[in-house]
C-alpha cells in the first residue's frame, strides 16, 4: 500500500555527506579493522590459513547478499527503521565474534556482521537520491567519498595497534562501540527521506520483478557493471594484501595498517581533485580517464618479481594510482545508476552494492586459487580493471 507523499526533509550537503560517509564506512571499517589480525588467528584457533580466509569470505557473502534485502525493505518501510534493524544485527554479530570460542563460531559471527553492515552503503546512497539530483548528487557523493576515505585510512592502523596492545578480541569491542555510535547518529541526525514508502515493494514477487527490471535496463546495467567491477577491486585487495604485505613482504600487523594509508590517502587526494574538476568540466567527463588510469595503475603490479622485488613501495604504488583514479569515477557513475529510479532507489542502490561486493568476493575466490599471493594480485587486480574499462566502452548506453 502506498502512502501519500510527505514533504522531503532538507539537509545540507555537508550533513548528508557526513552521515552517508559514516554509514557507508561501516562495511569497509569492519573489514579493515579485522584484516591485520587474520594471520594471528591461524595460531589462536589452531587452524589453517584457508579457514581464516573463510571468516572474511563469510563477511563478504553476508554483505553482498544482504544488500538485496535491505534496499527493497527501505523502499517499502522507510530508510530509518531498516537502518536500525540491520545495525542491531551488526552489533549482535560483533558480540558473537568477541566471545567466539572456535573459528567456526567466528565465521558465523562475521557472516552476521556482514549482513548488518550491508545497510550502510545501500541506505546512504538511497538517501542521496531522495534528496539530490544531477551535479548536486555527484558533489554530495564525492564529498561522501572524501569523508569516507578517513575511516578506512585509520581503521587498519587502529586494528594493528589494538591487536598489539589488547589482542584480537578487543577489535570486536571496537566494532560493537561503532554499532552503538551509528545507531545514535541515525536517531539524532537522520530524518526519514523516503517520501512514499510502499509496503507492496517488500513482497517477494515484487522484489524479484524490480531486480529483474533493473538488471536488463541499460540505464542501470552499464554504469552499475562498470562501477561494480572497478570498485569491487577494493574488496578483493582487502583479501589479497594482508598475505602479500604481511606473509610475503614480512610487515608486522601494525606496519601493515600504517602501510594501507597509501591506498586511502590516494583516494582522499583523488576525491579532492575530482571535486575541483567537477566544478569545471562536470562529473561525467572524468569517468573515462579515471577508468583508463586505474587500469594502467593496476598493470603496474605485473612488474613485481620480474622487474622489482615485492616491497611496501612496489606493491602499494600501483594500488595508490588505482585508488586516486576511482575517486574520479564513483560520483558520476553512482548518480547515473540511481537517477532514473526514484521510486526504487533503495533497490537500485542495493543491486549496485551487490555487484560491487560480488565482484570483490569473486576476485577474492579467484585469488585464493593461487598458492603465491603475488601472482594472485597480478592476475586478479589488472583483470578487474580491464573488465571495468571494457564494460564502459562497449556495453550500450540504451
Amino acid at each position: 500500500m502506498t502512502t501519500p507523499d510527505a514533504p522531503t526533509p532538507r539537509m545540507s550537503t555537508a550533513r548528508a555527506a557526513v552521515i552517508g560517509a559514516l554509514l557507508t564506512a561501516l562495511g569497509s571499517i569492519s573489514m579493515a579493522l579485522y584484516t591485520p589480525a587474520m594471520p594471528t588467528l591461524v595460531g589462536v584457533f589452531d587452524t589453517t590459513m584457508a579457514m581464516v580466509k573463510t571468516t572474511l569470505t563469510a563477511y563478504f557473502a553476508g554483505f553482498a547478499v544482504a544488500q538485496l534485502v535491505c534496499g527493497p525493505l527501505s523502499d517499502a518501510f522507510g530508510r530509518r527503521p531498516i537502518t536500525f534493524l540491520f545495525l542491531a544485527l551488526y552489533g549482535l554479530g560483533g558480540l558473537a565474534a568477541l566471545f567466539a570460542p572456535t573459528v567456526e563460531i567466528l565465521v558465523a559471527a562475521r557472516l552476521l556482521q556482514g549482513i548488518g553492515a550491508a545497510v550502510g552503503i545501500s541506505v546512504s546512497r538511497a538517501v542521496v537520491r531522495d534528496l539530490f539530483s544531477g551535479q548536486e548528487s555527484a558533489r554530495v557523493l564525492n564529498a561522501i567519498g572524501i569523508v569516507l576515505s578517513i575511516g578506512p585510512a585509520i581503521a587498519p592502523t587502529l586494528g594493528g595497534v589494538v591487536l598489539s596492545i589488547a589482542g584480537w578480541r578487543a577489535i570486536f569491542v571496537v566494532m560493537v562501540v561503532i554499532a552503538v555510535a551509528a545507531v545514535a547518529v541515525v536517531q539524532i541526525f537522520l530524518p526519514e527521506t523516503n517520501r512514499a514508502p510502499d509496503r507492496d515493494l517488500a513482497r517477494p514477487t515484487r522484489v524479484v520483478s524490480t531486480y529483474a527490471g533493473l538488471a536488463v535496463d541499460p540505464r542501470f546495467l552499464r554504469p552499475a557493471l562498470t562501477l561494480g567491477v572497478s570498485v569491487g577491486s577494493i574488496y578483493a585487495l582487502g583479501t589479497l594484501l594482508p598475505f602479500v604485505l604481511i606473509g610475503r613482504v614480512g610487515m608486522d600487523p601494525t606496519l601493515f595498517g600504517l602501510g594501507m594509508l597509501a591506498q586511502t590517502g590516494s583516494y582522499f587526494l583523488g576525491g579532492l581533485t575530482a571535486r575541483k574538476l567537477m566544478n569545471r568540466i562536470g562529473a561525467e567527463r572524468l569517468v573515462l580517464p579515471g577508468l583508463a588510469v586505474a587500469a594502467v595503475g593496476a598493470c603496474g603490479t605485473l612488474l613485481l618479481e620480474h622487474v622489482v622485488d615485492p616491497s611496501w613501495a612496489t606493491v602499494m604504488a600501483p594500488i595508490a594510482v588505482y585508488a586516486f583514479s576511482i575517486a574520479l569515477v564513483i560520483p558520476a557513475l553512482t548518480t547515473a545508476v540511481l537517477a532514473p529510479f526514484p521510486k526504487v532507489a533503495g533497490s537500485a542502490s542495493s543491486l549496485l552494492g551487490f555487484v560491487q561486493m560480488g565482484s570483490g568476493f569473486l576476485g577474492g575466490l579467484l585469488g585464493a586459487l593461487f598458492v603465491d599471493p603475488v601472482i594472485a594480485l597480478q592476475v586478479v587486480f589488472p583483470a578487474m580493471q580491464a573488465l571495468a574499462l571494457a564494460t564502459f566502452l562497449f556495453v550500450p548506453r540504451r
